[in-house]
């Protein structure tokens, strides 16, 4: 019997055309895509300031107190010993949630090591002659002469990025706004007993405006950043570039391989290449694309190094970047490759989940975890971006200091890069023993 193959072919495209399932696959599958990708991006970014939780700001008492004398308009009218500086402390920590701030007590130089590392995101610093200079600040505004208020210094970290700037300034605002007023209270209730002790009338006018808010906070960068660096944002998209080449250039790797090595066709516009296929095994066929990887890497990796500079961004350490720009391209390119040998075109969905949108809103790039939901924080544990963001950003801002997160970066870089390896082995090795080549399927 003749069976017309062309009738049956034209049947089944027909009878496939007409399926409801050839049309809601697609949207299904985009919809299930981009909804996680719309609800993980847009809960990143929208409130970080209700996601707040051990966000680390450093309290520094420099106060030395002092012995202030019994006069009028003296905030300790019986000359006893007095530090400001502790009741100012103890007031911060009760105004600020500690639920969501972690206000950690430390000395200046320790602070100044916290914020240069990146792992404390400000300072508050109380200064030695606190006590004196409020005690200063009494008299004068008793006696209507020269007042200078006495200062806290509120220092911001732009090496930890614009938003967390943001939110230190959000943080302490208030809170010292609350501590201004308690101090106000106090200084204008012990002058004005001291006044009504002299005989004298109550404070009023200029003296009284002084003490209704006797304390000055002013907002200091802690080591500025430099020109080239968009406002703390160039580590964030640097590590972007180094996330998207190891994963984008697996994927056009894995392609422009086999079709050169003819295991698919080669299409360029209208021109289809069907090579003959080389008889490489898969466990060889992913060496091959392992080794393209590398080199591409290894290329890219100085590419990127190459247009920033010549775009002006500040790079401190050229030759450290380069080199772990080649490691953190290498890293995520062979693990994607990796993933697409043992998955085939279900891989690219798996990488792109992977490494593009699970990736970036727990990177902590632009948004810190602390202000982030949880959820993110799990992530950052294992997700490529983070290790390699942390890297960039000690690479970039923090002088390639390992307790700033180059250690880390390297490490858990390395690891991932040897999951990668030993998974694209398991499997290819496996498939290869169960005679698994990559032939083509009959039609079902």
């Amino acid at each position: 019997m003749v069976v017309n193959t062309t009738e049956n072919s034209a049947a089944a495209e027909e009878n496939v055309l007409r399926s409801p399932k050839f049309w809601l696959a697609p949207v299904i599958l985009v919809g299930i895509v981009m909804g996680l990708l719309a609800w993980l991006y847009m809960g990143w970014i929208l409130n970080p300031q209700d996601n707040i939780r051990n966000f680390p700001i450093a309290v520094v008492n420099q106060d030395e107190g002092a012995t202030v004398p019994a006069s009028p308009g003296s905030p300790s009218p019986s000359g006893e010993k007095e530090n400001l500086g502790n009741t100012i402390t103890t007031a911060l920590l009760d105004n600020v949630p500690k639920s969501q701030v972690d206000l950690k007590q430390m000395d200046w130089a320790t602070a100044q090591s916290e914020m240069s590392k990146g792992t404390v995101y400000g300072a508050i610093v109380i200064p030695s002659n606190f006590t004196t200079a409020t005690g200063e600040l009494a008299i004068a505004a008793a006696k209507g002469t020269p007042i200078t208020k006495p200062t806290i210094t509120v220092y911001t970290n732009p090496r930890a990025g614009s938003i967390p700037v943001a939110l230190v300034q959000g943080i302490t605002t208030p809170a010292l706004a609350a501590v201004n007023t308690k101090v106000a209270a106090q200084l204008t209730a012990e002058t004005n007993e001291q006044l009504k002790s002299a005989g004298a009338p109550a404070l009023s006018g200029p003296g009284a405006y002084v003490l209704s808010e006797p304390i000055t906070v002013s907002d200091v960068q802690f080591h500025p950043l430099p020109a080239g660096t968009g406002f703390g944002l160039s580590a964030f998209y640097y590590s972007l570039l180094l996330v998207l080449a190891g994963f984008t250039g697996a994927t056009i790797v894995n392609s422009l391989v086999d079709g050169m090595l003819g295991y698919i066709p080669s299409e360029v516009g209208p021109k289809v290449v069907n090579r003959a296929r080389v008889g490489l095994t898969r466990f060889q066929l992913l060496l091959v694309k392992w080794a393209c990887v590398t080199f591409m890497a290894t290329a890219i990796s100085g590419l990127y190094v190459g247009v920033c500079t010549a775009l002006g961004m500040s790079i401190p350490n050229m030759l450290l970047l380069w080199l772990y720009g080649v490691l953190a391209i290498s890293a995520i390119g062979i693990t994607a490759m990796s993933v697409m040998a043992a998955f085939g075109g279900i891989g690219l969905l798996i990488n792109l989940i992977v490494f593009v949108i699970l990736d970036l809103p727990s990177s902590g790039g632009t948004i810190p975890l602390e202000a982030e939901p949880r959820v993110y924080s799990v992530l950052s544990i294992f997700e490529p971006m983070r290790q390699v963001f942390l890297g960039v950003s000690s690479i970039i801002y923090f002088d390639a200091q390992s307790a700033a997160g180059l250690g880390r970066a390297l490490l858990m870089t390395v690891i991932g890069l040897l999951i990668g390896v030993l998974f694209g082995l398991f499997v290819t090795r496996y498939y290869d023993r169960k005679g698994l080549d990559r032939t083509a399927a009959e039609p079902a």
